[in-house]
């Protein structure tokens, strides 16, 4: 088993296609589909099933994939901290749910970097991605939250995932509103004065659990509910429908823009919300990631602002 192979079979999984991953890899379809033959034929399973529609994942090669994602990732690390500089781009990733802090942070980041010696991605998603972008090692770093809802279901994904969790900040709970609301002008908002508008919430796809949700108090019932799938969307259902969603109360106003405010939100638990980054166990931190913590950490401890 090689690292070559290894590359070939996560490139094949990813497009679906011996042709397509054989002109990626600069390689001949049959030498490709040779290497793949050798490697099923070393690991005693099968990874892909061939058909003439393409080519798709075994329940066996999915999870030997997620192993070699987790191998390749780190070979990229590894060269990336001890070998000379060569001219293929590093790359760097961050999975998070959806917080504008996570973003910022990421600029301030990429600042320090040149950009075009790195491969830079930063992904607003799922809570289930954000798990699986990092344990698949697409993404070094993952950005989500824990409360005493969710954190006994979210450890145990985690730790079932070869996860660990790094806690960053709690808050309390915040109303995130545009500042044309009616309630605007409130030193606090309690949940009876919310029921008359939709609460927001981030789609977690089908079959999700609530132990997925981004919002805090995810279990209380709303009598008027909207979901969306990225920020944007939220931040114009907040101004068109004076729509609202309960959040950490950190606020980027230089990416959210200064039209919307947080509200501290009426609730005996001041530490509702706990903020985390979340990284695969026993591996190397590259020299973008240690980075991004590090700005992550400088903006959660100076700024005084809030957000969503």
């Amino acid at each position: 088993m090689t690292l070559q192979q290894l590359k070939y079979a996560l490139t094949i999984a990813e497009t679906g296609s011996m042709n397509k991953a054989a002109e990626l890899l600069y390689v001949s379809q049959p030498s490709l589909t040779a290497s793949v033959q050798e490697l099923e034929k070393e690991t005693g399973i099968r990874i892909f099933n061939r058909s003439g529609r393409g080519v798709t994942v075994t329940n066996d090669g999915a999870e030997f994939l997620q192993y070699a994602h987790q191998v390749v990732g780190q070979f990229d690390i590894l060269t990336e901290k001890y070998t000379a500089k060569g001219s293929i781009k590093k790359k760097f990733g961050v999975s998070a749910q959806h917080y504008s802090f996570a973003v910022k942070a990421f600029v301030e980041m990429v600042k320090r970097f040149d950009t075009a010696k790195y491969e830079f991605a930063i992904r607003e998603t799922k809570t289930s991605e954000v798990i699986s972008d990092v344990a698949n090692l697409r993404s070094e770093l993952g950005i989500l939250y824990l409360n005493d809802f969710n954190r006994k279901a979210i450890t145990k994904l985690l730790q079932t995932n070869g996860l660990e969790y790094t806690p960053l900040t709690k808050c309390r709970p915040y109303v995130y509103i545009w500042k044309g609301h009616p309630l605007a002008k409130q030193e606090k908002i309690t949940y009876e004065e919310l029921a008359d508008y939709p609460c927001l919430s981030f789609e977690q796809g089908a079959g999700s659990s609530f132990y997925y949700a981004e919002e805090i108090l995810s279990t209380a019932e709303y009598p008027r509910t909207i979901k969306a799938n990225d920020r944007a969307t939220m931040l114009n259902l907040m101004v068109g429908l004076n729509g609202y969603t309960l959040c950490s109360g950190i606020i980027c106003e230089e990416l959210n823009g200064s039209d919307y405010i947080a509200v501290p939100f009426e609730t005996d638990d001041e530490d509702a919300m706990e903020i985390g980054y979340i990284t695969l166990k026993k591996t190397l931190r590259s020299k973008a990631g240690t980075i991004y913590i590090e700005e992550l950490k400088r903006y959660l401890g100076l700024s005084s602002g809030k957000d969503a």
